[in-house]
């Protein structure tokens, strides 16, 4: 039968090859390859079982593998059972002939049977393993149950482990999402439209709700187009990186992909466990990872055996990765076997041609390239050929960490605020991932998360924020994280300043004004319970936290009770207002003059006015005649300044000082009005009213109380400073405005920060607080405010910058490690827990048995984890005790349970002698020796050396001794330093001894008494004795050389030679030989050899030689040329030359010609001979130095000459080719 395979490329033009085993197919009788457009056709005729094998086609960079397979129809398998898997692929009957052909693609993956639903996850059924051809459409579909969600479950599709889909809907993929109200069931769907190769692979569903996280695998295996026969393959270019849009390609992520379904777990490569694995596993391993073709797996597996043979281009190949980091510089080295070859790099497929960023160098055999300022486009594959021969590599380019630079900042909010957290990274659009209290947040349907990105700021935004919402909110980035804490308060109001009553005249303005605490807060105004209407008369004002309400000329309709209600709160500000009806009695002409302050139906001795408001005092006034009024303040706030007096005549109202000061009067007829605009402080005091006529004065006190905020506290003090606590303390401030403090606030801040958050909505009555929810190691500020009832104080000053820190914990593992008569020493392990405050040292005290003041033990802290306590008293019992100490404090004490007795402990003298010291030590003369033996022993022993029984010299050899060790030191060996050296460890009447032998070797001597024995034939007998000095050492052997008389160059006839006498064999006859022989020990050959003085001769035999005779061979040969001149066309300016090659004996004489016109003299023209190569150098050619050139050779032979043509061009390049022409005479 006949089988075609079709193949389709995205644009026509590109050249496509097939190849069957690995090897490249040809056209012919057998395989017919037809291309039309971007359609490409492989016909197999006469197919037999030889051609079950595996096939391939390339497209450029993209390769895809696919196999025939041919069976026999009593072989063909019945229609799949339903229990049984479908095929990987389709496949298509011949009813024409006998066999059945299927085709197969290797990368196709096994199906698996429809799970049942999950009864522990979130899902109700997962997405399954799906197959689609080139082209085609799928739909993988996630139900989530409902029931139990409060709302809508988060639901995100993945490619591989990273790659997130979301970002990826457009052109090739679709997700969709519905709700079933009756069966309470979330459907989300994931469609992929006009599927291409590089879409095959592993996929991810992960669904999560606020406390629940679930997610589900699946692959999804692309299979090519059937026309004539069930398959196809769509190639698409690979991409060096991903765009955000809506082609959906993954080419430009995927690494290299092997072709089993295993091959889509990155984290494992399949194919290097079956390479070292045995036969025996090979069904095992592919069971658990999933492969079914079995076969195919076992023709790869020899494939990759074979690929295993050691390289004959390459000495040293690429290494399989290299990770550089985003900017940096890489070098990918080869080593090839050949340092002239010629190698290939490619990227991906394509050659790399010479450009910026990438340079390539050949050092002898060493072959690089190097990579300048890597960018994430240069992550990719690497090729390196050489001949047939190929190095692959893959390079991955690390993006650099993102760093925070700004970081998150702690805000305290009103429930139903919106909240925005705001930070700064590295780098412009980076990812960073946000948590609440250690949980990962997401988008969500509600938008109760939103997350913004602006260039290097990230945003995390609360549209509505409520109770719940507060915690530790955290960005992290794979460089940095950053917390802050979120407070939510419940809305509450306060008031600063309730309306006060108001009792004014007729034509007089009235003004009711409130403060609050928020100023977004709005209101409305009741007049005798009913909603007041603004009109030209009646003004309503809003203004932060200011509510006023204005009347303008009072009528007696005005008088009634008013009410200020804030809207969302039970609240209710009432106030009256009093209409004034001023009555006129008749009076005598003469008449006193009065004060009618008891008309205002108040006390008026003391009036108090908020400072920064109006003051108008109305004082009603007769008598008759007119009164004079005069004004003074007699008590001032201020001590030290004069009295100002206001002199205002009644009857010349043009007197009054309207205009000229703050504090002034105004006249009227029947009374008089004392004003003081925006009051301060220094109008506090008495103010004294005097009237004066003919009949009598009168006058009145009236004192003025200014009342204002609080002065601002002093700046608070810090104590008590704990892991995430402290204490704040604080004095009252030295004026309290009049009014008595009701309270105070609490502000915080961190160091860097420019935000301060409120720690209590309270007013704190007391005048210490403390602060908790702090983050261990972040450097805080607190500042306070005042508040009376007038309103709020400034600030104070930020208190001293503190750091919320715990003491460490206990040290641990406290032991003693030895005690003396007068000392005992300790030692520790750092605490497990240091804090952010660091560890400053360590504190040890003692205590004396019986005793409870502790004594410190060392002069201030130590940073060691051990310490030696010295001077104590010998048989004193005492505990000990260590404590770690940090910015914070100290740490709880370590202590010793049971009390030391310091009192030296006996200890019986014992050496621990090394075991390489238990056998005879050998040293050559001139090395170091040191030797080190530890012992034990205590009180400390007396340590005695001896040599052979002597005491050592102490100038010739150094002891050195501790209370653990003694080292015997000797600086330079000598041959008298050998013997046996024994060392004494003596404490009272107890001992210890060890003895060392020490052997110091050198170079032996040369042999004596060398003598030639005897000569016959071509040999020659030796005899010797051994050198008179051994070097201390035995004699391993003996080097025997020879040397010939003529050039006396030394050879070596016997190494290690053990007897006293040789004969030295294979000698040439007619020679002269010398003979010379070295001593060999442990320390090698000795310096000089013994040599014989005479040399022995080695006679010829009879024979004589006789040279034959030969005729002269007459070498001579006329002048050919090897090389021909070449046609050349060049630019006018640059040197060219014109070379040839010539054959000649005896060499012949050369000449050049122009147009037949001898070159010789021409200064413009150089000619060179060498090795029989000819040049012609011409020296910045013009148009008139083109012709014809002939170069012509002349020997005793003969003589020959050939020519080529020059042309000489300016800008355009017109070459002429014309035949080479070459002549040669004899």
């Amino acid at each position: 039968n006949t089988a075609v395979f079709e193949a389709e490329t995205e644009k026509s033009g590109i050249k496509v090859k097939w190849q069957r085993a690995g090897t490249e197919i040809t056209e012919s009788e057998k395989y017919v390859i037809k291309t039309e457009g971007n359609k490409h056709s492989l016909t197999i005729n006469n197919v037999g079982k030889e051609d079950d094998v595996t096939y391939a086609v390339i497209a450029g960079s993209s390769k895809v593998k696919f196999e025939l397979k041919v069976k026999e129809p009593e072989a063909a398998p019945a229609p799949a059972a339903p229990e049984s898997p479908a095929p990987p692929a389709e496949s298509s009957q011949n009813t024409e002939g006998n066999r059945q052909l299927t085709l197969t693609s290797i990368s196709s993956a096994e199906t698996h049977p429809e799970e049942p639903l999950d009864p522990i996850g979130l899902f109700v059924a997962r997405p399954q393993d799906g197959e689609v051809t080139v082209g085609g459409n799928i739909t993988f579909t996630a139900k989530v149950a409902g029931e139990s969600l409060l709302k809508k479950p988060s639901v995100k599709w993945f490619k591989g482990k990273w790659m997130d889909l979301g970002s990826k809907v457009g052109k090739h993929l679709q997700l969709h999402d519905s709700y079933d109200r009756n069966t309470k069931v979330y459907t989300f769907e994931m469609e992929i439209i006009e599927a291409n190769m590089t879409f095959a692979g592993g996929y991810r569903c992960e669904v999560s709700t606020k406390d629940k996280f679930d997610s589900s695998n699946f692959s999804l295996t692309v299979n090519g187009k059937v026309n004539s026969f069930p398959l196809s393959f769509f190639f698409l270019p690979l991409t060096e990186g991903h765009d955000d849009g809506a082609e959906f390609n993954f080419s430009s992520l995927l690494k290299k992909r092997g072709e089993g379904k295993s091959e889509s777990q990155s984290d494992v490569d399949v194919w290097d466990i079956l390479r070292k694995a045995p036969p025996t596993e090979y069904e095992k391993i592919a069971f658990q990872y999933g492969i079914t073709d079995l076969r195919g797996m076992l023709k790869r597996l020899k494939r990759i055996k074979k690929e295993e043979k050691k390289s004959t281009a390459f000495l040293k190949k690429l290494d399989p990765a290299y990770q550089v980091d985003k900017g940096q510089k890489i070098k990918l080295m080869v080593e090839v076997a050949n340092p002239d070859a010629d190698v290939k790099w490619l990227k991906n497929g394509q050659e790399i041609q010479t450009m910026s960023g990438y340079i390539f160098e050949a050092v002898g055999n060493k072959r690089i390239l190097t990579i300048n300022h890597c960018s994430l486009a240069d992550d990719a594959a690497y090729e390196c050929v050489v001949g047939d021969e190929k190095s692959f590599t893959e390079l991955f380019v690390k993006e650099p960490p993102i760093l925070i630079t700004h970081p998150l900042e702690d805000q305290m909010v009103m429930v139903g605020e919106r909240v925005e957290f705001e930070c700064e990274v590295s780098e412009e659009g980076a990812t960073v991932k946000w948590e609440k209290d250690g949980i990962e947040l997401t988008r969500e349907e509600t938008f109760k998360y939103r997350f913004k990105k602006d260039g290097k700021k990230q945003y995390l935004i609360i549209n509505e924020s409520t109770k719940e919402d507060s915690g530790h909110y955290t960005v992290k980035t794979n460089g940095g994280v950053s917390v802050a804490e979120l407070i939510v308060q419940e809305k509450k109001l306060e008031v600063y300043q309730s309306i006060a009553d108001l009792t004014v005249k007729a034509r007089d303005q009235a003004v009711f004004k409130c403060e609050v605490s928020d100023e977004n807060v709005k209101g409305i105004w009741l007049k005798n319970g009913k909603e007041v209407i603004p009109d030209e008369r009646i003004k309503i004002s809003h203004i932060g936290r200011i509510h006023k309400l204005t009347i303008e000329d009072v009528t007696p309709e005005d008088e009634a009770d008013y009410s200020f209600i804030p809207q969302g709160f039970a609240y209710n500000l009432s106030a009256k207002l009093q209409f004034l009806e001023v009555k006129i009695d008749f009076v005598p002409r003469e008449e006193p003059p009065k004060i009618h302050l008891d008309c205002l139906g108040q006390s008026p001795d003391t009036i108090v006015v908020v400072a920064g408001n109006k003051l108008r005092l109305d004082v009603p006034v007769s008598g008759d005649p007119t009164p004079t009024v005069i004004w003074q303040k007699v008590n001032k706030a201020v001590p030290g300044t004069t009295c100002n007096d206001f002199i205002c005549p009644f009857h010349c109202p043009q007197l009054l000082f309207e205009s000229e000061g703050r504090v002034r009067v105004e006249m009227h007829e029947d009374h008089c009005v004392f004003i003081i605009e925006g009051a301060e402080k220094e109008d506090e005091g008495v103010y004294r009213v005097i009237l004066k006529n003919p009949v009598g004065e009168d006058k009145a006190d009236i004192t003025v109380k200014v009342i204002d905020v609080p002065d601002p506290p002093e700046a608070p003090t810090i104590s008590n400073i704990g892991e995430d606590y402290c204490t704040v303390q604080w004095q009252p401030p030295k004026y309290d405005g009049g009014q008595p403090v009701l309270g105070y606030i609490l502000e915080r801040k961190k160091k860097k920060s420019y935000r301060w958050m409120r720690l209590n909505f309270d007013l704190l009555k007391e005048l210490t607080y403390e602060a908790k929810r702090m983050i261990e190691g972040v450097v805080y500020e607190m500042r306070i405010y005042a508040v009376n009832s007038i309103g709020m104080s400034r600030p104070s000053p930020a208190s001293q910058p503190f750091m919320p820190i715990a003491p460490p914990s206990e040290p641990t593992h406290f032991t003693v490690e030895d005690v003396s008569d007068s000392t005992v020493s300790l030692k520790w392990r750092p605490p497990e827990r240091i804090g952010a405050g660091g560890l400053d040292g360590y504190m040890v005290e003692y205590c004396k048995d019986g005793s409870t003041e502790w004594i410190p033990a060392l002069p201030g802290l130590t940073e060691r984890t051990s310490a030696l306590v010295k001077d104590l008293v010998t048989g004193d019992k005492l505990y000990f005790r260590i404590k770690a100490v940090n910015l914070a404090g100290e740490s709880a004490a370590a202590t010793i349970k049971e009390p030391v007795t310091v009192q030296e402990i006996l200890q019986r003298p014992k050496f621990w002698l090394p075991r390489h010291l238990r056998q005879t030590l050998v040293k050559k003369v001139g090395e170091t020796i040191n030797i080190v033996i530890p012992f034990q022993g205590k009180p400390r022993p007396k340590i005695t050396w001896l040599k052979d029984g002597q005491a050592l010299d102490s100038k010739d050899v150094g002891i050195r001794n501790s209370s653990t060790d003694t080292i015997l030191f000797i600086r330079k060996a000598e041959l008298h330093h050998s013997g046996a050296y024994e060392v004494t460890l003596q404490i009272e009447n107890m001992s210890d001894k060890v003895a060392i032998t020490i052997q110091i070797i050198d170079k032996p001597g040369p042999p004596q008494n060398i003598k030639l024995v005897d000569v016959w034939g071509f040999n020659a007998a030796l005899e010797w004795s051994p050198p008179q000095d051994d070097g201390n050492a035995q004699i391993l052997g003996y080097t025997v050389q020879k040397a010939d008389k003529k050039t006396m160059e030394w050879y070596t006839v016997f190494d290690h030679y053990r007897r006293t006498n040789c004969i030295v064999s294979d000698l040439i006859m007619g020679n002269d030989y010398f003979f010379r022989i070295f001593s060999e020990n442990l320390c090698g050959l000795s310096e000089t050899a013994a040599t014989t003085k005479n040399p022995a001769h080695i006679q010829k035999t009879g024979t004589t030689y006789k040279p034959p005779c030969y005729k002269e061979h007459d070498f001579s040969e006329a002048p050919k040329f090897t090389h021909p001149l070449v046609n050349r066309s060049v630019i006018a300016g640059y040197n060219t030359t014109l070379s040839c090659a010539v054959r000649g004996i005896p060499k012949p004489k050369i000449f050049w010609f122009k147009n037949k016109m001898d070159l010789s003299g021409d200064a413009k023209y150089r000619m060179f001979s060498k090795q029989g190569v000819l040049t012609l150098e011409i020296r910045k050619p013009t148009p008139f130095d083109g012709g014809i050139y002939t170069c012509k050779a002349v020997n005793e032979c003969g003589e020959a000459e050939i020519e080529c043509r020059l042309d000489v061009r300016g800008n355009q390049m017109n070459p002429m080719h014309k035949p080479n022409t070459a002549r040669k005479r004899d």
